[in-house]
């Protein structure tokens, strides 16, 4: 029997790219939506209604899942979006309102499906982190604190399923070519002098990094060949250097963070 999969945020970026190679790979495919209507005739996968910031529509959405399939194998938590700006200048809702959908909306999701993995014993929940859930990046500081947070949560929540066989992993990607950028939320808070040149840097910094982002085929791939394997691992960085990455910042931390230093600096 196919695996029936659900994929929040399937309507761009990732979440659409992985939809549409899972269809075509013959798996069961649903994908959620805030504004389903607006993309649901460009889309060959079910497309249903869901807000994970909204208590009721998880509710709501849940009781549409299970009456449109009995099935349910895997869940892809790939909803969510980023804010960006100096941590000084981001006023504090902003940054709850980052937590409320990159955290507590995941978790929120996560839980209110669990009670049906449990019944059936199996189940497989990936999540889409980021880099950033594993480093401190500049000019990301409450994105960056969102995707630790879900790391955290997710890396004990995975020991609590294991005796109902529900596998759990995290998908942590550097940049690539999304509409995560396009759609990231820049601070609204007002200016600090001090951080004046700093900030022109550091953007330009992040801009540099996503115009040279590769094409996120390989993310697709990742959670692709995490979905076909019996013991997938927890953790599955994706993308150039990110095994360089992580090995400086644990054993050469100080070469790790001139890198950072120098690239702001330098950036134009």
């Amino acid at each position: 029997m196919k695996k029936t999969i659900l994929i929040t945020g399937a309507s761009s970026g990732f979440g659409l790219m992985l939809a549409n190679k899972l269809h075509q790979d013959g798996f069961n495919v649903i994908g959620t939506s805030r504004q389903p209507e607006k993309y649901a005739q460009k889309v060959q996968f079910k497309l249903m209604r869901l807000d994970i910031d909204d208590d009721s529509s998880i509710q709501s959405f849940t009781k549409e899942l299970f009456a449109y399939t009995k099935q349910l194998d895997v869940l892809v938590n790939n909803a969510g979006y980023m804010v960006t700006g100096i941590a000084e200048e981001t006023p504090i809702e902003i940054g709850r309102e980052q937590f409320e959908t990159n955290f507590w909306g995941t978790v929120k999701i996560t839980n209110a499906l669990l009670p049906y993995f449990r019944r059936q014993k199996s189940g497989q929940i990936i999540t889409v982190s980021s880099i950033v859930g594993l480093i401190g990046p500049p000019n990301l500081s409450f994105y960056t604190a969102s995707k630790h947070a879900v790391e955290g949560y997710f890396k004990s929540l995975r020991f609590e399923l294991d005796q109902f066989n529900i596998k759990v992993s995290m998908v942590e990607p550097v940049w690539f070519k999304t509409n995560l950028g396009e759609n990231a939320v820049a601070a609204t808070g007002g200016s600090i002098r001090d951080y004046d040149v700093y900030r022109k840097q550091v953007q330009a910094a992040t801009q540099k990094g996503m115009d040279e982002a590769e094409a996120p085929d390989a993310v697709v791939c990742t959670i692709t060949k995490l979905i076909s394997k019996k013991q997938p691992k927890f953790s599955n960085p994706v993308g150039k250097m990110t095994g360089m990455i992580l090995f400086l910042q644990t054993y050469a931390p100080k070469m790790f963070e001139s890198a950072i230093f120098k690239s702001v600096k330098t950036a134009k």
